[in-house]
């Protein structure tokens, strides 16, 4: 599997962990004192580093930093609309995709010159 793709695939997996421990508690511990949910959050993030950590140098070999950020910022965003829409009940919002368009504008800049070469 080529770095790039494995880059995304670990990515993806420890975006889920970011977006449970970020925005879990939220649902989940509402009742309980925000200590609680800041130490379980904690341990969730651990997963999530265990993860983004060897993604992004795997990711480096062939990405720029720059890159590596733009491309996480696309996956959060994939990974957290169906969340907060299906876990946290949010109402789907339009500007969810007007957010998202922007950030493949952002992906286009900066994988331009690979792109036009």
């Amino acid at each position: 599997m080529p770095p790039i793709a494995i880059t995304v695939v670990l990515l993806c997996l420890s975006n889920i962990f970011m977006t449970f421990a970020w925005y879990g508690h939220l649902k989940s511990l509402s009742t309980k004192p925000w200590i609680v949910a800041a130490l379980l959050s904690w341990g969730i993030a651990l997963f999530e580093y265990l993860l983004q950590v060897p993604a992004n140098r795997i990711g480096y070999q062939v990405a720029s930093a720059a890159q590596l950020k733009i491309i996480q910022e696309c996956i959060t965003l994939f990974i957290f609309v169906p969340f907060a829409v299906f876990y946290l009940k949010e109402p789907f919002r339009w500007d969810y995709v007007w957010a998202g368009l922007c950030i493949l504008g952002a992906v286009f800049f900066i994988f331009r010159q690979q792109l036009m070469s």
